[in-house]
């Protein structure tokens, strides 16, 4: 059995016929405000006002409702980009968002949740095997549909949201406990955040996760935790800290 759940056609079709036309009708207002504002004593952008309150007509008032039709296009183009398409099944769950794909299989998930606007898939270790976010981009599925497909399937779908909330640390520089490059990450990903630079932004979320680091974001800000380390791991780092025990 496979469960699809994505944006309702109703609310795609809403959003795909909606924005061209309030692009038409700002276009036809901005038409009656120049027309208005060409007789103030003082305006800005008084060049750009007299050209289109001088432009003959209906020429004028064509163009600009089809320069603003063509703009909500472009708002459509985005939108649809962004939406998220979640395929569960039995064996494996897939994520799907423009160019962007991700599977996890069945036996490798220990929690699914929603963490504000994130959708979070948790491996055993506390690792995120999948995210998708609305600070990222990502347009969800309501939050009911979600918890249902899911639960259809059997996974742990958690309704409180993150176990580890309690773990994060907020981040700031030269901190310890980071693993080695870590702290760069976090800086080059504070500068994407106050740009707003959503690919940089989820590029370095998955570079610091293959550190084994889960970062999380709250206003421009940086929260930070380690997944649970193997019996491997622990050992390595007690060599790295303690390098004269392996001389022996």
């Amino acid at each position: 059995m496979t469960t699809v759940i994505r944006q309702r056609t109703l609310d795609r079709v809403l959003v795909a016929a909606g924005f061209p036309v309030l692009g038409a009708m700002a276009g036809w207002l901005l038409k009656l405000l120049a027309n208005r504002a060409a007789s103030w004593p003082w305006i800005p952008w008084e060049g750009p006002v007299e050209l289109i309150d001088n432009a003959p007509e209906p020429a004028v008032t064509i163009v600009l409702m089809l320069i603003g039709a063509l703009a909500g296009g472009m708002v459509v183009l985005l939108a649809e980009h962004g939406y998220v398409t979640v395929t569960i099944q039995n064996d494996q769950v897939t994520t799907e968002r423009g160019d962007s794909r991700q599977s996890v299989p069945r036996t490798a998930v220990d929690a699914v949740f929603l963490d504000g606007k994130r959708l979070v898939v948790l491996g055993r270790r506390g690792e995120e095997l999948a995210v998708e976010s609305k600070n990222e981009g990502a347009d969800l599925p309501a939050a009911k549909r979600l918890a249902e497909g899911f639960r259809s399937h059997g996974y742990p779908w958690l309704p409180d949201g993150d176990p580890y909330r309690d773990a994060y640390r907020r981040w700031v520089e030269d901190m310890p406990g980071l693993p080695a490059g870590g702290d760069a990450l976090f800086r080059a990903r504070a500068k994407a955040l106050e740009k707003d630079d959503e690919k940089n932004i989820a590029e370095l979320r998955k570079e610091l996760a293959e550190l084994g680091v889960v970062v999380r974001d709250a206003d421009k800000r940086q929260w930070w935790r380690r997944v649970r380390r193997t019996e491997g791991e622990v050992s390595r780092d007690d060599r790295d800290q303690h390098p004269d025990r392996g001389a022996a």
